[in-house]
């Protein structure tokens, strides 16, 4: 059984969604994609995260192949791994104000290192609950479709835009047929650190940005971006992210990258 007040934060949540057929919804499973490990170590989100992240891939895949069907299947993958990525699933999360129907320790809810994951898993359990009440979109796609079209537009209209490694190899391939190094330090060991790690990004012999991110992938990403600007001046802010960088010392003989 469910605590009135419970049930009434729950039925919030789904008015939000704009889900008015909601006889079939199961709120126990909903009740169990909001609670954070913390705040059970047994009855928690973990399984429906685990189902929810092959959800949220059959969606976006059904969107996408449907709404670009003259796209290749790179295209759409492409597309695809941004879009169910934890930076935007979180973004989702936050419109929805997620955090504040998730149960959770007074720590983690203080953890704002750990928010973007955090909300992803959430929002990725909350899928997982939606599709196990009816066994199929009908609860998922309705709500989540209008972000995917409105993110996939803003990416294709800038290819770069939140995938900047990927823009970068391009525009290396084609303008000198080598691809980037990058070469990572762990430069903390706190778990959830936003500057864990710091990256560096070399192209024939010259390190053209450096980033830092509380994982290797995410301070690589922030190291493509500022060197993608730096090298495609033609883009949006790249002369005063350019103005921005510092100086970069000559490409050491013997540092292994990582």
């Amino acid at each position: 059984m469910i605590d009135p007040r419970r049930q009434k934060q729950l039925e919030s949540l789904v008015q939000k969604l704009a889900l008015a057929e909601s006889q079939q919804i199961n709120w126990a499973l909903l009740n169990l994609a909001l609670t954070h490990p913390t705040a059970s170590q047994t009855a928690n989100y973990e399984h429906l995260e685990f189902v929810g992240d092959a959800v949220v891939r059959l969606a976006s895949a059904e969107f996408l192949t449907t709404t670009y069907a003259d796209s290749s299947v790179g295209e759409l993958a492409a597309l695809r791994s941004v879009l169910v990525s934890d930076r935007v699933l979180s973004q989702i999360a936050t419109r929805y104000a997620l955090e504040r129907y998730l149960l959770m320790s007074s720590s983690a809810a203080g953890d704002r290192a750990g928010a973007t994951s955090r909300q992803a898993d959430a929002l990725e359990a909350v899928m997982g609950a939606l599709f196990l009440s009816t066994q199929d979109l009908s609860y998922v796609s309705p709500w989540l479709n209008p972000h995917l079209h409105l993110l996939s537009e803003e990416i294709r209209q800038d290819p770069a835009r939140q995938n900047y490694k990927a823009a970068l190899q391009e525009w290396s391939q084609g303008e000198f047929k080598e691809l980037p190094e990058y070469k990572v330090e762990e430069t903390s060991t706190i778990h959830g650190d936003r500057e864990r790690f710091t990256a560096e990004v070399w192209l024939r012999g010259q390190c053209l940005g450096r980033g830092k991110g509380r994982s290797i992938k995410t301070a690589q990403q922030a190291a493509a971006e500022i060197a993608f600007r730096l090298v495609c001046p033609q883009r949006p802010e790249a002369q005063t992210v350019a103005q921005r960088v510092e100086p970069y010392p000559p490409a050491p003989t013997s540092d292994a990258s990582l």
